[in-house]
């Protein structure tokens, strides 16, 4: 259900690299939620860091929303890169299983399966 990877990468160092990996696989990144600031900025004792990176293949998008407008609720994707207990990582949920669970259409499938081997090779591009 999820794909992740560890880096010997720092944090930042891995965050940026993903940037440029998402826009050289042909994925553009929507917005980035800085999760670790954001909890610590409301008064959470929060230690470790997580950015979550919203992605997104306009052209895949279209193709999923034009076979099922509901699953507008799944998108965009998203990759995280985060830290736990020392480590720095990046994943993601597999959209394939993700949207199996939402759908049975087949074409649906395709796409998703098509998206997720995208996402892996850009998660793989930057650690």
């Amino acid at each position: 259900m999820y794909y992740i990877v560890e880096t010997n990468k720092s944090f930042e160092q891995v965050s940026n690299d993903l940037d440029e990996a998402v826009k050289s696989h042909d994925f553009g990144v929507l917005h980035i939620h800085n999760l670790g600031m954001t909890l610590r900025s409301k008064g959470i004792d929060f230690t470790e860091d997580c950015k979550v990176f919203e992605v997104c293949n306009p052209m895949q998008a279209a193709k999923v929303l034009a076979i099922d407008m509901r699953l507008n609720m799944a998108l965009p994707c998203r990759i995280s890169v985060f830290t736990e207990q020392g480590k720095t990582l990046i994943g993601l949920i597999k959209p394939e299983q993700m949207l199996s669970a939402l759908s049975q259409d087949t074409a649906l499938a395709a796409i998703a399966k098509d998206v997720e081997q995208k996402m892996i090779m850009i998660v793989d591009a930057a650690k």
